[in-house]
């Protein structure tokens, strides 16, 4: 029987999407908690790395369409600034349900790599004051650390300032 390629690199489809493109990047894993209030604070907390370079990936619909926010876990989502970075007029949460099948990931999971559908993707701009970032590496507990600049190529994601401290 033929291997999937992600059963060949033992990873999720992140760390298969990083690998394809010759991005460099470095894994973290921690013991996630399940019990945890918020899974980008448990992450930051888990990895020892100020909450402002850990991100969290929410998918909200702008006009209709599903949208990914890249944002810092310390931070909150700007719903009109997310939907004025991308085109668009109104924004509002996603329904987590429809997060997850179209994301192909689990909520606290949901990575902006490696999506079973290419949504259009918005990263706030503080990403670009540090030298790399984290982000979900497609499951709870497992983060990939990039620089800001290949997350952003690699999602074809608009660098915009979406969040609010």
């Amino acid at each position: 029987m033929k291997k999937s390629k992600k059963q060949q690199s033992g990873g999720t489809p992140a760390t298969v999407a990083l690998t394809a493109a010759g991005t460099a990047f470095t894994l973290h894993a921690y013991e996630h908690d399940p019990a945890a209030a918020s899974y980008g604070e448990e992450a930051a907390q888990a990895l020892g790395v100020d909450p402002g370079q850990v991100f969290k990936t929410l998918v909200a619909e702008v006009d209709g369409a599903l949208t990914v926010a890249v944002v810092p876990v310390s931070g909150s989502l700007d719903l009109k600034a997310l939907a004025s970075a991308v085109g668009g007029k109104r924004a509002a949460m996603a329904d987590p349900a429809a997060a997850e099948r179209t994301t192909g990931y689990v909520r606290g999971g949901i990575s902006p790599l490696g999506q079973r559908k290419k949504l259009p993707t918005a990263l706030d701009a503080s990403a670009s004051g540090y030298p790399t970032i984290c982000v979900s590496a497609g499951r709870r507990g497992l983060e990939v650390e990039l620089a800001p600049g290949d997350l952003a190529e690699l999602t074809g994601a608009v660098v915009a300032p979406i969040a609010r401290a």
